[in-house]
């Protein structure tokens, strides 16, 4: 199996945790804020992290610390955007509109990259973003510029957010070790988040409980720890327009784990977005191509 195929798989699976998790997320929100919640599942995984490469980072590169904070930085601005849209906008559409990060990564890398993206991988990601569309959004919910409100706008920036930490995490890991790139970028989401709470969240809380502490270590030790660590190592091999593919399967695998474990049903509407999002995913797969300078391309099979 080539190094390629290797790493858009193990993209598939952290994709599956992240969506498969949802359900873990939704029910251990019943004991603590948001905020909150996530910062102490990024600073657990950021203490493991730190453990198990404790060796590694002795032997920290400059670069990789600066590349690891940038990372971290803008995770951390994607996770705060999301959480505060939130408190104005319904979940349908924040789920959309950070799905936006499918389209945007094409379009940065044209706008600051200067990057071709061609026809096939073009219609991929347009396919996604009909499909998201029709998964996230429900019927008589139609999205126009003038119904978007606070709610939206924060949103959208944690759609850009998310959408450069894709492109920078896959320009560092051209140049540095995941070791060194992945509990820096950890670490840093978490000091920023646990920094924020008294100003984003003045009413944050968490009960440990079994439930919160299972959740924790799902979210933690998977989700975030294997899942990050599994990005970074795939980003050397995937472009970042495929990786953005991928991870738009995320809605599907939480509306296929909500019905497998809850019995909710995805309808006529979501099936059909999830078929237009696995789509797009295999028409940029099998026949899509990033055109990558060849300095950049030979740095990636090297």
């Amino acid at each position: 199996m080539s190094r390629s195929l290797k790493a858009h798989l193990l993209l598939l699976f952290a994709t599956f945790v992240w969506g498969a998790t949802f359900i873990v997320i939704k029910s251990a929100l019943a004991d603590a804020s948001p905020l909150v919640f996530n910062a102490a599942r990024m600073a657990l995984a950021s203490v493991v992290l730190i453990a198990l490469f404790f060796r590694q980072l002795c032997q920290l590169p400059a670069g990789a610390l600066r590349a690891g904070i940038e990372v971290g930085t803008l995770m951390w601005l994607g996770y705060e955007f999301q959480t505060a849209g939130l408190l104005y906008t319904s979940a349908s559409k924040s789920a959309f509109l950070t799905g936006l990060s499918v389209i945007l990564v094409p379009l940065l890398l044209a706008v600051f990259w200067r990057r071709h993206i061609n026809r096939y991988t073009l219609g991929g990601v347009l396919a996604a973003l009909a499909g998201l569309y029709l998964t996230c959004v429900p019927a008589g919910q139609g999205l126009s510029l003038a119904s978007l409100n606070r709610g939206d706008l924060m949103t959208l920036a944690c759609a850009v957010a998310f959408a450069f930490q894709i492109i920078v995490l896959g320009r560092s890991a051209q140049h540095y070790d995941f070791v060194h790139l992945v509990p820096v970028e950890i670490a840093s989401c978490a000091a920023w988040m646990v920094l924020s709470i008294p100003v984003a969240e003045r009413h944050g809380h968490i009960h440990f409980t079994p439930g919160i502490v299972w959740a924790l270590a799902i979210t933690a030790l998977i989700g975030t720890v294997a899942c990050f660590v599994i990005q970074a190592w795939a980003q050397r091999f995937t472009p970042p327009t495929h990786t953005a593919l991928i991870f738009a399967m995320e809605p599907v695998f939480a509306g296929l784990t909500s019905y497998v474990f809850l019995g909710e049903r995805l309808g006529a509407r979501g099936t059909a977005g999830a078929g237009l999002i696995l789509a797009g995913v295999l028409l940029s797969e099998l026949m899509g191509h990033v055109q990558e300078p060849k300095a950049e391309l030979q740095d990636e099979l090297g």
